[in-house]
């Protein structure tokens, strides 16, 4: 279905170099290959999914094909190769697709396949992406060859997900499509950011620089980032509401803004090309600061409600005032870098508001943890204090250190509390969580185990290891996330508590990238330990 719809597809035999061609518009495809016999020998074409026609790949099942020329509508395609394998032999068919905005243009496609040979073609490929992995660290402590192998298949995976004009999309399986007819291939800012730091941090600076570049382009005039975009930068779909029983309500997920100035300063931070936030200074780090010190709710010096990092509920939550925190104390170094010092004060002082407004509306001292954050009920402000991973978002975007006790606290409660107590192992989002529930042991299972949380809980050991011995528990999770992967090394969102099969998409860029960046910080801390 080019273009998203089976209206006014077209696929048909091309005669003058032997493929099948598919078109709608500016979209065309053209399929060809070959064998040791020669190129395509059979061909048809069809309608498919439409009052009683399935497509052309019944038409394949007697082994031979009508040779239909042409077809438009609801439509796909079957071509045939032949070869002869000897008992106990093997033989190898290319099959290739062009894909271009003309006729002309996958023609030439074609031929550059044909005129190169494409086992030439894919050799080039092995050495680049070889040559590409060379950046990535290979100290990597005491981990296993396990892990080392998942880190580099994440760092590619990651970068199949890394668009050329800066999207960074969240994923591409769309096994999700049946459950609400919408998919995760969108760049969600926050995801985007989060993914940009991690690969920043294993040195791959210059592939997600473009992501910076395409949130500049995509902030609105008001200086906030909308909910997730598609990959050419068009606003996607959303279902946070402008208005709810009749009041206004701006329909964001605040942290998705602040999170792309912090993950820009970090990146400053470790590889110092100071062209990069430069070249965006008006655009996007002042706007998106400005946006910041603005949405604040004053009485409490916190950020204004807005939508929760999973999308789901009302409010203001621990994790997006840790954002705002960040990418405020983010956007007053570039400031401050900038020699814009007057501005620089004004992001410190309400950065050490938002502080302030966290550790005393959000630690919660009966429960010796942080709320997950504050709801409205009966005209005021009460508490949620539901467990929540995010918790680790205190510590993460620099509110508190890894040894203040109100983070080892938090920290602890969630690994005890979020913990899933069957051989799957690993930990939930949050106590109760519905999302592709599987149970309804909630003690024993809180919530389906998710990468990214259980990564989260090994951060935090990280940071807060102070001997080699410290990080055999780290260790350990990354040879779970190891053994929780589909066997093509792909990582899901998350697992059945029970037998661990994957849900929801896979791969989930996400997930992927935190591995990258648990493992990258793994090895920077044992390298430091092993030294003193």
């Amino acid at each position: 279905m080019i273009d998203g719809s089976e209206v006014g597809d077209t696929a048909a035999y091309y005669p003058d170099n032997h493929t099948l061609f598919h078109y709608k518009r500016s979209s065309y495809f053209m399929f060809n290959g070959f064998s040791e016999e020669g190129g395509m020998t059979q061909y048809s074409t069809g309608i498919k999914r439409f009052h009683s026609a399935e497509g052309t790949w019944r038409d394949a099942e007697d082994g031979v094909l009508m040779g239909n020329a042409i077809a438009q509508g609801s439509v796909d395609s079957t071509i045939s190769f032949s070869t002869v394998i000897p008992a106990g032999g093997e033989k190898t068919i290319y099959y290739w697709m062009s894909i271009g905005k003309s006729l002309e243009e996958v023609k030439k496609l074609n031929q550059y396949v044909e005129d190169n040979h494409p086992e030439q073609l894919l050799s080039r490929v092995v050495i680049y992406w070889n040559h590409w992995l060379n950046r990535a660290e290979r100290e990597l402590g005491d981990l296993p060859p396990s892990v080392s192998r998942l880190f580099r298949h994440s760092l590619l995976v990651v970068r199949t997900q890394t668009d050329e004009r800066g999207a960074i999309i969240a994923a591409n399986d769309t096994d999700i499509l049946q459950y609400n007819r919408d998919h995760y291939s969108y760049m969600w800012p926050r995801d985007g950011a989060l993914v940009a730091d991690a690969m920043s941090l294993a040195g791959y600076q210059t592939v997600i620089a473009p992501f910076f570049q395409f949130c500049t382009e995509a902030l609105t005039p008001e200086g906030y980032l909308n909910h997730k975009f598609n990959p050419d930068g068009t606003v996607g779909s959303s279902w946070h509401p402008y208005t709810v029983q009749g009041s206004k309500r701006l329909p964001i997920q605040e942290d998705e803004t602040a999170l792309v100035l912090f993950a820009l300063w970090r990146d400053y931070q470790r590889h110092q090309i100071i062209e990069l936030p430069q070249s965006m200074y008006s655009k996007l780090i002042r706007k998106a600061a400005a946006f910041l010190s603005s949405y604040m709710e004053h009485s409490l010096s916190l950020p204004k409600p807005s939508y929760d990092l999973w999308e789901e509920r009302y409010g203001i939550w621990t994790y997006t005032a840790a954002s705002v925190y960040g990418g405020l104390m983010a956007a007053a170094f570039f400031t401050e870098l900038f020699g814009d010092y007057e501005r620089s004060d004004h992001y410190k002082r309400t950065a050490a508001d938002v502080k302030q407004g966290i550790l005393t509306h959000l630690w919660d001292e009966d429960s010796g943890r942080f709320a997950r954050g504050l709801v409205q009920k009966d005209g005021g402000w009460v508490k949620d204090m539901t467990l929540e991973s995010s918790l680790f978002a205190v510590l993460e975007f620099g509110v508190l250190p890894a040894d203040d006790y109100r983070v080892v606290h938090t920290m602890e409660s969630i690994r005890d509390g979020l913990a899933v107590r069957t051989h799957v192992g690993g930990i939930a989002r949050y106590t109760n969580d519905y999302y592709f529930q599987q149970s309804g042991e909630i003690d024993k299972v809180p919530g389906n185990p998710w990468i990214i949380c259980t990564l989260w809980v090994a951060n935090y050991e990280i940071d807060s290891a102070r001997t080699l011995a410290d990080l055999e528990a780290p260790r350990r999770t990354l040879e779970w996330v190891v053994s929780q992967a589909l066997e093509s090394g792909l990582l899901p969102e998350q697992l059945n508590p029970y037998d661990g099969t994957p849900l929801s998409v896979a791969p989930l860029t996400w997930s992927h990238a935190t591995f990258v960046q648990s493992v990258s910080k793994y090895a920077a801390k044992y390298k430091e330990l092993a030294v003193n």
